[in-house]
């Protein structure tokens, strides 16, 4: 055999690559050890080995990462959800409003205290489920452009937050909405939600679909999917995981306030981004988006344990969301060129 044929064989075998997530784990792993190296030399101390510290940065990114599992689905399909962060906000006063406790005197609703914790649930979940329902419409059966249709609803649903109470704070939870958010509380029910949607995303239908219409919306359409239907699903159910976080946020603080949740739509678009999930559809999965939310909170812990000034911070997490996409951008051209 010639030394061409030789050379054409070994073009022509298929290379083998890591898994997407897998390199995001190692992109992780080579963070947080330039964070440990940079303790030492300016801090005198460890970054990781310190419990308390990776509990907090643990739980501050957990409530949008709950979110970030719905934003994932949303993006894989081929939209947007850019309503997320004014979800949190509204639903957190709703369900809030019917948790109240009666020994509170200026309850928003007075008849309608001391409820089990499974009814603000379960309104809250509804208030989301409706604006899901929305953008699903509006974007399934309109054809309005997911960013246009996400970013109507997200101004009209924070006017509706900021509407509701008149701009008031609501407090006074009772102690069964207020253990949602308690403790370790808010991890467990990232896990579970990420547990969940992995295996649907992977295993299901559901997931399938999902990633058919990402891939070629009129090619899911000719093999049988009713990708407007799946839409509207997708959308409501991305709807409902901002309201749970949105619940989970103010049971954890104790009071909601109309401001709650301003910008998490963008953290939980740039977890799902920088755990490799695709702007353009079709790719990506909720471990990365998981494994990416860690990246997102360590980033965040890091800068400030080294004490770096929050603008600093800003303007590099852009950065980073910008390299994700860059480099998202060049895989999908390779993959085009193989």
């Amino acid at each position: 055999m010639s030394s061409q044929d030789i050379s054409a064989s070994r073009a022509a075998r298929p290379q083998r690559r890591l898994p997407t997530e897998v390199n995001i784990l190692l992109v992780l792993i080579g963070i947080a050890l330039v964070f440990e190296i940079l303790g030492w030399i300016f801090q005198g101390q460890s970054f990781l080995f310190s419990w308390n510290r990776l509990k907090i940065m643990i739980l501050q990114v957990s409530v949008i990462g709950i979110i970030a599992v719905g934003v994932t689905q949303v993006i894989i399909s081929g939209g947007i959800d850019l309503s997320s962060g004014s979800v949190v906000g509204a639903v957190a006063m709703v369900a809030m409003s019917f948790a109240q406790v009666s020994t509170y005197a200026r309850a928003v609703y007075p008849g309608l205290t001391d409820l089990p914790m499974i009814v603000p649930l379960l309104i809250g979940l509804g208030c989301g489920a409706v604006v899901g329902l929305i953008n699903g419409w509006l974007i399934a059966y309109t054809k309005i452009p997911p960013f246009i249709a996400t970013l109507g609803t997200m101004v009209t649903v924070r006017g509706f937050a900021k509407w509701y109470t008149k701009g008031q704070p609501v407090s006074f939870p009772t102690e069964g909405f207020a253990w949602i958010g308690s403790g370790m509380m808010p991890v467990v029910i990232f896990i579970l939600v990420a547990a969940i949607f992995h295996v649907a995303m992977k295993y299901t239908r559901y997931g399938k679909f999902t990633y058919a219409i990402g891939a070629n919306a009129q090619a899911a359409r000719v093999s049988g999917i009713d990708v407007e239907r799946h839409l509207v699903k997708v959308y409501v159910i991305a709807a409902m995981l901002a309201a749970l976080a949105g619940m989970v946020v103010a049971a954890r603080g104790q009071t909601a306030q109309a401001g709650m949740g301003l910008a998490y739509e963008l953290d939980a678009i740039a977890m799902a981004v920088i755990g490799g999930v695709s702007l353009n559809g079709g790719r990506g999965s909720i471990l990365g988006t998981a494994i990416g939310m860690v990246i997102f909170g360590v980033i965040i812990s890091g800068f400030t344990f080294l004490r770096l000034d929050a603008y600093y911070q800003e303007m590099i997490k852009g950065a980073i969301v910008v390299a994700a996409v860059v480099a998202d951008v060049h895989r999908q051209r390779k993959r085009r060129k193989a």
